[in-house]
Protein backbone atom coordinates (compact mmCIF):
# COMPACT_ATOMS: atom_id res chain seq x y z
CA UNK A 1 0.00 0.00 0.00
CA UNK A 2 1.40 3.20 -1.20
CA UNK A 3 1.09 6.57 0.83
CA UNK A 4 1.11 9.33 -1.60
CA UNK A 5 0.58 13.10 -1.43
CA UNK A 6 -2.80 14.46 -1.77
CA UNK A 7 -4.31 10.72 -0.66
CA UNK A 8 -5.77 10.66 2.44
CA UNK A 9 -5.39 6.38 2.82
CA UNK A 10 -3.33 3.71 1.05
CA UNK A 11 -4.65 0.37 0.83
CA UNK A 12 -2.68 -3.31 0.89
CA UNK A 13 -1.62 -4.56 -2.39
CA UNK A 14 -4.21 -7.26 -3.09
CA UNK A 15 -6.36 -9.45 -5.68
CA UNK A 16 -8.61 -5.48 -6.62
CA UNK A 17 -10.88 -6.16 -3.00
CA UNK A 18 -12.36 -2.61 -2.22
CA UNK A 19 -10.78 -1.15 0.54
CA UNK A 20 -14.18 -0.04 1.77
CA UNK A 21 -16.11 -3.14 2.28
CA UNK A 22 -15.54 -5.45 4.95
CA UNK A 23 -12.35 -7.76 5.06
CA UNK A 24 -14.74 -11.17 5.20
CA UNK A 25 -12.89 -13.69 2.95
CA UNK A 26 -9.78 -11.57 2.17
CA UNK A 27 -8.83 -11.43 6.16
CA UNK A 28 -9.57 -14.79 6.64
CA UNK A 29 -6.90 -16.19 4.06
CA UNK A 30 -4.57 -13.67 6.00
CA UNK A 31 -4.74 -10.26 4.53
CA UNK A 32 -6.86 -7.68 6.49
CA UNK A 33 -7.57 -4.46 4.33
CA UNK A 34 -9.48 -2.42 7.17
CA UNK A 35 -6.19 -2.82 9.30
CA UNK A 36 -3.92 -1.48 6.33
CA UNK A 37 -6.18 1.15 6.37
CA UNK A 38 -6.32 2.02 10.11
CA UNK A 39 -2.92 1.87 9.67
CA UNK A 40 -2.79 4.75 7.21
CA UNK A 41 -4.82 6.82 9.65
CA UNK A 42 -2.70 6.35 12.09
CA UNK A 43 0.34 7.55 10.50
CA UNK A 44 -1.03 10.55 8.04
CA UNK A 45 -0.17 13.26 10.04
CA UNK A 46 3.47 12.34 10.66
CA UNK A 47 4.21 11.60 6.83
CA UNK A 48 2.52 14.80 5.71
CA UNK A 49 4.89 16.56 8.11
CA UNK A 50 8.03 15.67 6.15
CA UNK A 51 6.50 17.31 2.67
CA UNK A 52 8.98 19.77 1.52
CA UNK A 53 7.93 22.69 -1.04
CA UNK A 54 9.41 20.27 -3.71
CA UNK A 55 6.58 17.81 -2.80
CA UNK A 56 3.64 17.77 -6.15
CA UNK A 57 0.05 16.92 -4.33
CA UNK A 58 -1.94 14.78 -7.00
CA UNK A 59 -5.04 13.51 -5.99
CA UNK A 60 -5.43 9.83 -6.26
CA UNK A 61 -1.78 9.56 -7.60
CA UNK A 62 0.23 6.38 -8.00
CA UNK A 63 3.84 7.74 -7.73
CA UNK A 64 5.47 10.71 -5.98
CA UNK A 65 5.60 13.58 -7.56
CA UNK A 66 9.28 15.37 -6.32
CA UNK A 67 10.01 18.83 -8.53
CA UNK A 68 13.52 19.53 -9.40
CA UNK A 69 13.83 23.14 -8.44
CA UNK A 70 17.05 25.13 -8.30
CA UNK A 71 19.39 22.67 -8.88
CA UNK A 72 23.07 22.66 -9.13
CA UNK A 73 24.62 23.84 -12.63
CA UNK A 74 25.67 20.00 -12.86
CA UNK A 75 23.28 18.10 -11.00
CA UNK A 76 23.63 14.52 -10.06
CA UNK A 77 20.80 11.96 -8.41
CA UNK A 78 22.25 9.66 -6.01
CA UNK A 79 20.09 6.82 -4.62
CA UNK A 80 20.67 4.22 -2.26
CA UNK A 81 18.31 1.08 -0.73
CA UNK A 82 19.02 -0.80 2.18
CA UNK A 83 17.59 -3.05 5.62
CA UNK A 84 17.39 -2.62 8.77
CA UNK A 85 18.30 -6.69 8.72
CA UNK A 86 17.74 -8.80 11.61
CA UNK A 87 18.04 -5.76 14.28
CA UNK A 88 13.80 -5.64 13.41
CA UNK A 89 13.41 -9.07 15.07
CA UNK A 90 14.92 -7.90 18.16
CA UNK A 91 12.92 -4.74 18.28
CA UNK A 92 9.72 -6.08 17.98
CA UNK A 93 10.34 -8.74 20.83
CA UNK A 94 10.80 -5.85 23.00
CA UNK A 95 7.93 -3.12 21.48
CA UNK A 96 10.48 -0.84 20.05
CA UNK A 97 9.01 0.10 16.38
CA UNK A 98 9.72 3.59 16.21
CA UNK A 99 13.32 3.33 16.50
CA UNK A 100 13.67 1.21 13.83
CA UNK A 101 12.10 3.44 11.49
CA UNK A 102 14.67 6.02 12.15
CA UNK A 103 17.01 3.34 11.61
CA UNK A 104 16.37 2.53 8.13
CA UNK A 105 16.23 6.42 7.03
CA UNK A 106 19.51 7.16 9.11
CA UNK A 107 21.03 4.13 7.27
CA UNK A 108 20.19 5.41 3.68
CA UNK A 109 20.79 8.85 4.54
CA UNK A 110 24.42 8.38 5.65
CA UNK A 111 25.36 6.09 2.46
CA UNK A 112 24.20 9.07 0.14
CA UNK A 113 26.32 11.52 2.45
CA UNK A 114 29.22 9.92 1.95
CA UNK A 115 29.29 10.60 -1.52
CA UNK A 116 28.16 14.75 -0.73
CA UNK A 117 24.78 13.97 -1.62
CA UNK A 118 22.15 15.56 0.56
CA UNK A 119 18.40 13.67 0.89
CA UNK A 120 15.30 14.87 -1.16
CA UNK A 121 13.37 12.29 -0.40
CA UNK A 122 12.44 8.25 0.72
CA UNK A 123 10.14 5.60 0.10
CA UNK A 124 9.56 3.46 3.10
CA UNK A 125 8.90 -0.92 2.25
CA UNK A 126 7.18 -3.02 5.36
CA UNK A 127 6.42 -6.55 4.60
CA UNK A 128 4.99 -8.65 7.79
CA UNK A 129 3.21 -12.07 8.02
CA UNK A 130 0.33 -9.78 9.57
CA UNK A 131 -0.74 -6.44 9.82
CA UNK A 132 -1.13 -4.60 13.22
CA UNK A 133 -1.74 -1.04 12.51
CA UNK A 134 -0.09 0.44 15.30
CA UNK A 135 3.14 -1.33 14.82
CA UNK A 136 3.32 0.07 11.32
CA UNK A 137 2.50 3.83 12.30
CA UNK A 138 4.92 3.49 14.76
CA UNK A 139 7.35 2.25 12.06
CA UNK A 140 6.74 4.96 9.85
CA UNK A 141 6.05 7.49 12.34
CA UNK A 142 10.11 6.96 13.24
CA UNK A 143 10.67 7.21 9.66
CA UNK A 144 8.83 10.20 9.39
CA UNK A 145 10.12 11.72 12.23
CA UNK A 146 14.46 10.43 10.82
CA UNK A 147 13.04 12.32 7.72
CA UNK A 148 12.04 15.39 8.84
CA UNK A 149 14.90 16.31 11.10
CA UNK A 150 17.46 16.02 7.98
CA UNK A 151 14.60 17.98 5.66
CA UNK A 152 13.89 14.97 3.50
CA UNK A 153 10.29 13.72 2.09
CA UNK A 154 8.85 10.41 3.16
CA UNK A 155 7.33 10.04 -0.35
CA UNK A 156 5.31 6.94 -0.25
CA UNK A 157 5.79 3.76 0.46
CA UNK A 158 4.43 -0.27 0.41
CA UNK A 159 3.65 -2.10 3.12
CA UNK A 160 2.82 -5.72 2.55
CA UNK A 161 1.02 -7.95 4.35
CA UNK A 162 1.98 -11.84 3.37
CA UNK A 163 1.43 -14.65 5.18
CA UNK A 164 2.71 -17.61 4.50
CA UNK A 165 6.07 -15.90 3.31
CA UNK A 166 6.95 -14.27 6.54
CA UNK A 167 6.89 -17.01 9.65
CA UNK A 168 4.54 -15.13 12.15
CA UNK A 169 5.76 -12.64 13.76
CA UNK A 170 7.31 -12.01 11.28
CA UNK A 171 8.83 -7.84 9.79
CA UNK A 172 11.08 -6.88 7.68
CA UNK A 173 11.89 -3.38 6.89
CA UNK A 174 13.77 -1.49 4.11
CA UNK A 175 13.85 1.66 2.16
CA UNK A 176 14.87 3.61 -1.07
CA UNK A 177 16.30 7.53 -0.69
CA UNK A 178 17.54 9.85 -3.42
CA UNK A 179 19.60 12.62 -2.60
CA UNK A 180 21.20 15.35 -4.99
CA UNK A 181 24.63 16.67 -5.45
CA UNK A 182 26.70 19.03 -7.81
CA UNK A 183 29.20 17.06 -9.33
CA UNK A 184 32.05 19.13 -8.63
CA UNK A 185 31.12 18.41 -4.93
CA UNK A 186 30.96 14.86 -5.44
CA UNK A 187 32.73 12.86 -2.89
CA UNK A 188 35.29 10.96 -2.44
CA UNK A 189 37.95 13.42 -3.67
CA UNK A 190 40.59 10.83 -4.07
CA UNK A 191 42.96 12.94 -6.48
CA UNK A 192 43.58 15.20 -3.17
CA UNK A 193 44.06 12.52 -0.59
CA UNK A 194 47.53 12.43 0.57
CA UNK A 195 50.23 10.87 3.23
CA UNK A 196 49.70 12.38 6.34
CA UNK A 197 45.58 13.19 6.00
CA UNK A 198 43.57 12.65 8.89
CA UNK A 199 41.08 10.04 9.62
CA UNK A 200 38.34 11.58 12.07
CA UNK A 201 36.11 9.05 13.60
CA UNK A 202 32.52 10.40 14.46
CA UNK A 203 31.22 8.13 17.12
CA UNK A 204 28.12 5.52 16.69
CA UNK A 205 25.13 5.52 18.98
CA UNK A 206 25.86 1.55 18.96
CA UNK A 207 25.97 -1.21 17.06
CA UNK A 208 23.26 0.95 14.67
CA UNK A 209 21.98 -2.12 11.92
CA UNK A 210 24.82 -4.82 11.65
CA UNK A 211 25.49 -7.49 13.34
CA UNK A 212 22.38 -8.65 14.85
CA UNK A 213 22.43 -12.13 13.84
CA UNK A 214 25.31 -12.68 16.06
CA UNK A 215 23.83 -9.98 18.63
CA UNK A 216 20.71 -12.32 19.00
CA UNK A 217 22.69 -15.34 19.65
CA UNK A 218 24.67 -14.00 22.48
CA UNK A 219 21.96 -12.24 24.38
CA UNK A 220 19.97 -15.17 24.39
CA UNK A 221 19.25 -16.27 28.09
CA UNK A 222 20.75 -13.04 29.45
CA UNK A 223 19.44 -10.13 31.29
CA UNK A 224 18.97 -7.31 29.06
CA UNK A 225 18.21 -4.75 31.84
CA UNK A 226 21.80 -5.01 33.52
CA UNK A 227 23.61 -1.50 33.66
CA UNK A 228 26.53 -1.28 31.39
CA UNK A 229 29.39 0.63 32.68
CA UNK A 230 28.44 3.65 30.89
CA UNK A 231 25.13 3.56 32.73
CA UNK A 232 22.91 2.34 29.69
CA UNK A 233 20.68 -0.76 29.71
CA UNK A 234 22.00 -3.24 27.80
CA UNK A 235 18.54 -3.03 25.73
CA UNK A 236 18.93 0.15 25.12
CA UNK A 237 22.43 0.18 24.01
CA UNK A 238 21.74 -2.39 21.37
CA UNK A 239 18.32 -1.08 19.75
CA UNK A 240 19.45 2.83 19.93
CA UNK A 241 18.88 4.23 16.15
CA UNK A 242 21.49 4.57 13.58
CA UNK A 243 23.07 7.78 14.35
CA UNK A 244 22.58 10.70 11.24
CA UNK A 245 25.86 11.99 10.54
CA UNK A 246 24.99 14.86 8.36
CA UNK A 247 24.28 17.53 10.94
CA UNK A 248 28.20 16.68 11.66
CA UNK A 249 28.80 17.18 8.11
CA UNK A 250 26.83 20.80 7.76
CA UNK A 251 28.96 21.72 10.69
CA UNK A 252 31.97 20.82 9.02
CA UNK A 253 31.05 22.46 6.00
CA UNK A 254 29.42 25.84 7.93
CA UNK A 255 33.34 25.75 9.72
CA UNK A 256 34.67 25.43 5.85
CA UNK A 257 36.80 22.54 6.49
CA UNK A 258 37.47 20.71 3.37
CA UNK A 259 36.12 17.07 2.92
CA UNK A 260 38.29 15.07 1.49
CA UNK A 261 36.58 11.76 1.89
CA UNK A 262 33.75 10.51 3.99
CA UNK A 263 33.53 6.85 5.03
CA UNK A 264 30.17 5.56 6.84
CA UNK A 265 31.08 2.41 8.79
CA UNK A 266 28.09 -0.48 8.10
CA UNK A 267 28.87 -4.18 7.71
CA UNK A 268 32.74 -4.97 7.44
CA UNK A 269 33.65 -2.16 10.06
CA UNK A 270 36.48 -0.41 9.72
CA UNK A 271 38.48 -2.83 8.02
CA UNK A 272 36.03 -3.21 5.04
CA UNK A 273 34.84 0.22 4.29
CA UNK A 274 37.61 2.66 5.06
CA UNK A 275 39.31 1.40 1.69
CA UNK A 276 36.09 2.00 -0.41
CA UNK A 277 37.15 5.55 -0.86
CA UNK A 278 40.85 5.25 -0.88
CA UNK A 279 42.87 5.59 -4.12
CA UNK A 280 45.71 3.16 -5.22
CA UNK A 281 48.77 4.09 -3.65
CA UNK A 282 47.30 4.98 0.36
CA UNK A 283 46.50 3.28 2.79
CA UNK A 284 44.48 4.05 5.91
CA UNK A 285 46.39 3.45 9.60
CA UNK A 286 44.04 3.47 12.55
CA UNK A 287 44.69 3.67 16.53
CA UNK A 288 42.63 1.65 18.23
CA UNK A 289 43.26 3.47 21.24
CA UNK A 290 42.72 6.97 19.90
CA UNK A 291 38.96 5.91 21.36
CA UNK A 292 36.89 3.99 23.76
CA UNK A 293 35.43 1.13 22.60
CA UNK A 294 31.61 1.47 24.13
CA UNK A 295 31.05 -1.24 26.55
CA UNK A 296 27.78 -2.37 24.17
CA UNK A 297 30.98 -3.19 21.92
CA UNK A 298 33.04 -5.04 24.85
CA UNK A 299 30.63 -6.99 26.18
CA UNK A 300 29.20 -8.41 22.93
CA UNK A 301 33.28 -9.19 22.49
CA UNK A 302 32.90 -11.08 25.73
CA UNK A 303 30.10 -12.83 25.38
CA UNK A 304 30.61 -13.91 21.91
CA UNK A 305 33.99 -15.22 22.33
CA UNK A 306 35.33 -13.61 18.99
CA UNK A 307 38.82 -12.39 18.92
CA UNK A 308 39.31 -8.40 18.18
CA UNK A 309 40.26 -9.05 14.25
CA UNK A 310 36.58 -10.05 13.65
CA UNK A 311 34.95 -7.72 16.05
CA UNK A 312 36.23 -4.77 14.03
CA UNK A 313 35.20 -6.28 11.22
CA UNK A 314 31.50 -7.54 12.42
CA UNK A 315 30.65 -4.41 14.52
CA UNK A 316 31.81 -0.75 14.08
CA UNK A 317 33.42 -0.60 17.78
CA UNK A 318 31.79 2.69 18.35
CA UNK A 319 32.98 4.62 15.10
CA UNK A 320 29.91 5.00 12.73
CA UNK A 321 31.51 7.69 10.06
CA UNK A 322 34.99 8.49 9.33
CA UNK A 323 36.33 11.99 7.89
CA UNK A 324 39.45 11.92 5.66
CA UNK A 325 40.27 15.75 5.83
CA UNK A 326 44.06 17.61 5.77
CA UNK A 327 46.18 17.89 8.90
CA UNK A 328 46.24 21.44 8.89
CA UNK A 329 42.26 20.89 9.20
CA UNK A 330 41.81 18.96 12.31
CA UNK A 331 42.20 21.50 14.79
CA UNK A 332 39.19 22.82 13.27
CA UNK A 333 37.24 19.76 12.55
CA UNK A 334 37.55 18.84 15.95
CA UNK A 335 36.47 21.99 17.43
CA UNK A 336 32.60 21.73 15.88
CA UNK A 337 32.43 17.49 16.21
CA UNK A 338 31.56 16.90 19.99
CA UNK A 339 32.82 13.42 21.04
CA UNK A 340 35.17 13.46 17.70
CA UNK A 341 38.38 11.80 17.77
CA UNK A 342 41.66 11.25 15.41
CA UNK A 343 41.65 7.54 15.20
CA UNK A 344 44.52 7.60 12.38
CA UNK A 345 46.09 8.21 9.25
CA UNK A 346 46.67 8.11 5.59
CA UNK A 347 50.06 6.30 4.39
CA UNK A 348 51.49 5.55 1.73
CA UNK A 349 50.75 1.75 0.34
CA UNK A 350 52.71 -0.07 -2.19
CA UNK A 351 50.40 -2.67 -2.88
CA UNK A 352 52.01 -5.48 -0.47
CA UNK A 353 50.48 -4.00 2.60
CA UNK A 354 46.54 -4.55 4.21
CA UNK A 355 44.76 -1.26 2.63
CA UNK A 356 43.94 -0.62 6.59
CA UNK A 357 45.76 -1.54 9.88
CA UNK A 358 44.30 -1.90 13.01
CA UNK A 359 47.10 -0.68 15.35
CA UNK A 360 46.98 -0.74 19.50
CA UNK A 361 43.95 -3.58 18.77
CA UNK A 362 44.73 -6.86 21.18
CA UNK A 363 45.66 -3.95 23.93
CA UNK A 364 42.62 -1.78 23.34
CA UNK A 365 40.07 -4.62 23.31
CA UNK A 366 41.89 -6.80 26.00
CA UNK A 367 42.62 -9.90 24.20
CA UNK A 368 44.39 -12.29 26.74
Amino acid sequence: MSLLPGKSSKSPAGDGDSAHRPSGRYAAAGVDINAGRKAVELMQAAVQATHTPNVVAEADGFGGLFALNDLPPQPLLVASTDGVGTKVKLAAAHGRWQGVGADIVNHCLNDILVQGARPLFFLDYIAVDKLVPENVAAIVTGAAEACAAAGCALLGGETAEMPDVYAAGSCDVAGTIVGLVDRQALLPRRPAMRPGDLLIGLPSSGPHTNGFSLIRRVIEGRDLRMLLEDGALMLDALLAPHRSYLPAVQSLEKAEVELKGLAHITGGGLVDNLPRILPPGLRARVDCRSWDVPPVFRRLQAWSGMDGVEAFRVFNMGIGMVVVAAAEEGRRALRVLPGAAVIGALGESDGSEPDVTLDGLLSEIGIQ
